[in-house]
């Protein structure tokens, strides 16, 4: 049904009955009491009224449930789609102001469009374009940002920039501001969150809890971080001693909002909008993958872009900004026995309730928990260990993470994924133009070729065998030609060279020119050429053409017949035949 390729509740509500709802349900609650303060928390890390944070969370969730085709993704604000919010709606405007959280809007709704006709066009391959050791690098430099910026609301000073020099600069400029009290909760807070992510579930456990409900009890710490800071403040009076606090938040519906159409606003912020979605795409993805994997479900990668192109849209017109899916979150709903994206619908059902009759108890909710909840959520996406085993394997691949880590630091968020995208493009280019090929030689006493620098094998001086391990394209074209020149040249008694191109899975019109002039040069050097393991698609395009027709040796079905009959010509040519009456006598021409 066509219908429920786009619109995926259609397929998944079949089926739905009364055990999926109390697991979904059950999941939904877990969820709902973790997502309510990392929402505040995210929308001021983007600079947004902390209400934000809370309207991104309802409605996005139910479009996404319509047409996700996750069953345990959970979308919402996250950590870094918040940070690269706050450095693009600050190029146009000033945090907080009403022009910055239209800018907002504008970027939800630009990223919604681009993902829905990305997914239309099924173009989610374009989300290759970022490398894991690019995403990696971009997430661990953008943790570090996140991190440091949160430690002027941990301090209860002011300070500012994009950049981790700027901020480091002013954090040291304004510390002797220092306000004790903020201080004194913000330290104590993101101690305890940090103790309940890494030592609650193991005393629990020592108790006698089972590991699965442990879990989830510790992932439900930070509420208790809010509820006794609340606490705090109230009896001790520290507002009126300069901790800072979230204050009044509205008691309502998420509003309905119309994004600005202004063109000059719209094309600035469309690159931006851009890297938004493929970087949340990249991070939703591989995290619904991973859930998928273990339940052995599939999703449909051009399909979640629908579905969070929807979700983003529906930000837009309720007041929100740009979501994704979360790793943290989505884990917990996976983990809390979530069975269908029903109990995202049911998380926003809870958050709008929380919106509606809440809010009014986390009036004295210290900026100070919230930033720690930012510290203990973001330090866990720092990863130092892969830039090590990145640098083990591939010095390239290193090269283009390290960049991004760099440039995302010293620079800036939209410049660290420009130069990690630029620097892999670049390096592919690279690689591609200069393809792995081996000269080769047959493994005594088998039909088998290998790599005459790894193995003993048997070779002629007067047959050469180059193996091409890649597709041969416009990129690589000029670089065979000068290699089998070069061997041609380095093989004074050649008379036969064999191409074999069982890895060569197509060949274009600037390749097929360069292979057409290698013919032409080796004929007029008496050296004949010969294909083998041409792959049927491969072949199927060089009948097309002439070059079968110039080609002055043969095309053999596999590399040991090829040997073999090569090996009889090129003896028999030392005898008074020419070469001529030896392919007649055979039957070759």
């Amino acid at each position: 049904m066509k219908l429920a390729r786009y619109l995926t509740i259609l397929e998944w509500g079949r089926g739905y009955g009364g055990v999926t709802l109390t697991n979904d349900l059950v999941a939904a609650a877990i969820v709902t009491i973790m997502l309510i303060p990392q929402s505040l928390a995210y929308a001021m890390l983007a600079g947004l009224p902390p209400e934000i944070g809370l309207y991104a969370s309802i409605l996005p969730i139910i479009a996404y449930a319509l047409f996700g085709t996750s069953r345990a993704l959970a979308v919402g604000p996250v950590a870094v789609i918040s940070l690269m919010t706050l450095t693009a709606a600050s190029a146009v405007a000033a945090p907080g102001s009403a022009e910055f959280i239209a800018a907002t809007l504008v970027l939800a709704l630009l990223s919604g469009l681009i993902l829905i006709v990305m997914g239309v066009l099924r173009l989610g391959f374009l989300a290759n374009l970022l490398s894991h050791p690019v995403v990696s690098g971009f997430i661990t430099a953008s943790g570090i940002i996140i991190a440091t910026s949160q430690l002027k609301s941990l301090l209860g000073i002011k300070a500012s920039g994009e950049a981790l020099p700027e901020l480091v600069t002013t954090l040291i400029e304004n510390a002797k501001d220092t306000n004790p009290y903020t201080l004194a909760i913000g330290v104590i807070a993101t101690g305890f969150l940090f103790w309940v992510r890494k030592g609650l579930k193991p005393m629990l456990v020592g108790f006698g809890l089972a590991a699965r409900p442990a879990d989830l009890v510790a992932k439900a710490g930070p509420i208790v971080a809010v509820a006794l800071s609340i606490l705090a403040v109230i009896a001790f009076d520290l507002e009126a001693k300069g901790v800072k606090v979230v204050g009044d938040i509205p008691q309502s519906l998420p509003p309905f909002t119309v994004p600005l159409f202004d063109a000059e606003l719209w094309q600035r912020l469309a690159v931006p909008a851009l890297l938004l979605s493929i970087i949340g795409f990249v991070e939703s993805v591989s995290v619904a993958q991973t859930l998928a994997a273990k339940k052995r479900q599939r999703i449909v990668p051009d399909q979640e872009l629908i579905g969070l192109g929807a979700a983003n849209v529906a930000a837009a017109f309720s007041g929100g900004y740009p979501v994704t899916g979360g790793f943290a979150r989505s884990v917990v709903n996976f983990d809390a026995g979530a069975e269908t994206p029903a109990a995202g619908a049911f998380t926003a059902v809870g958050i709008l309730l929380a919106a509606l009759f809440l809010t009014p108890l986390l009036a004295s909710l210290p900026i100070a928990t919230l930033a720690g909840t930012i510290i203990v959520a973001v330090l866990s996406l720092v990863d130092f260990k892969t830039p090590r085993a990145i640098w083990h394997y591939s010095k390239a691949d290193f090269a283009a993470m390290a960049a991004t880590i760099a440039v995302t630091l010293l620079i800036g968020v939209e410049p660290g994924v420009m130069a990690g995208v630029g620097l892999s493009l670049a390096l592919f280019l690279w690689r591609a133009s200069r393809p792995h090929a081996a000269i080769v030689g047959r493994v005594p006493e088998t039909e088998h070729f290998r790599n005459v620098k790894r193995h003993k094998v048997f070779t002629d001086p007067r047959i050469l065998t180059i193996r091409i391990d890649e597709s041969l394209t416009y990129l690589n074209a000029r670089w065979l030609e000068e290699f089998v020149l070069e061997e041609i040249a380095a093989h004074p008694k050649l008379k036969h060279l064999i191409l074999m191109a069982s890895a060569v899975n197509a060949i274009d019109a600037s390749a097929l020119e360069s292979i057409e002039a290698i013919n032409h040069r080796m004929a007029d050097a008496g050296v004949c050429l010969h294909l083998s393991e041409v792959k049927g698609p491969v072949m199927d395009a060089l009948e097309r053409a002439h070059f079968l027709h110039e080609l002055t040796g043969r095309v053999w079905l596999s590399q040991n017949e090829a040997f073999e009959a090569v090996l009889e010509i090129a003896n028999r040519e030392e005898e008074t035949q020419t070469p001529t009456d030896l392919w007649m006598a055979r039957g070759l021409i």
